[in-house]
């Protein structure tokens, strides 16, 4: 029987299960091969250097979580429905989620940086049309329960036996209700601020 081709795609594809399922420190050449059935040598034939094989898995991880996201959301309630996606990702694919999460992020000197890296193009005018509220109050919204939703995820991405679904997801309604609250009546507050200092 002849043996099997290896591809730089599979040996991508096998990096990428063994950090699916043991985290990055899996993502080691013996166990590549390993799970090809192959010796280390077309392993490395395929690599300029690790870091780069880890940067692809990176990449792969982030398009994988990205998908099921997507594939989760609900067309008539799709803020509530992305932040549930998020955390039952956590919970499903924690290796993947940390992977994820702990990228680093580069030119992110403050909370708008990180929105505006992190948001997807359109969500806040869709999250104001949602809810009925400005512009601004969603993107405050918005920002409040991503930096709450990584948090909660990453909890629930490293809680050995795990914090039961039902409570993470009830204590993430909890936030988007405060936050909700918080975004109304600081924008509001702010704008009747600026009419008292309009006045004479």
């Amino acid at each position: 029987m002849p043996k099997q081709r290896i591809t730089r795609e599979m040996v991508i594809d096998t990096a990428f299960e063994l950090a699916r399922s043991g985290g990055m420190e899996q993502v080691l050449v013996k166990n590549i091969a390993g799970k090809l059935g192959c010796s280390v040598q077309p392993i490395y034939s395929y690599l300029d250097n690790m870091e780069n094989l880890r940067k692809e898995v990176e990449i792969r991880a982030g398009q994988f979580i990205r998908e099921a996201v997507s594939a989760a959301l609900v067309p008539d309630d799709i803020f509530r429905s992305t932040g549930k996606a998020w955390l039952a990702i956590a919970r499903r694919e924690p290796h993947l989620f940390r992977l994820f999460v702990f990228q680093e992020r580069q030119d992110i000197a403050s909370f708008a940086d990180l929105y505006q890296a992190e948001s997807g193009p359109g969500m806040a005018g869709t999250i104001a049309g949602e809810l009925g509220i400005s512009l601004e109050q969603a993107r405050e919204l918005h920002l409040n329960m991503l930096i709450y939703t990584i948090g909660m995820g990453t909890i629930f991405s490293v809680a050995n036996p795990g914090i039961p679904a039902q409570e993470i997801f009830a204590r993430q309604e909890k936030a988007y209700q405060a936050f909700l609250q918080y975004a109304e009546q600081g924008t509001d507050a702010g704008c009747k601020q600026k009419e008292m200092q309009k006045e004479p």
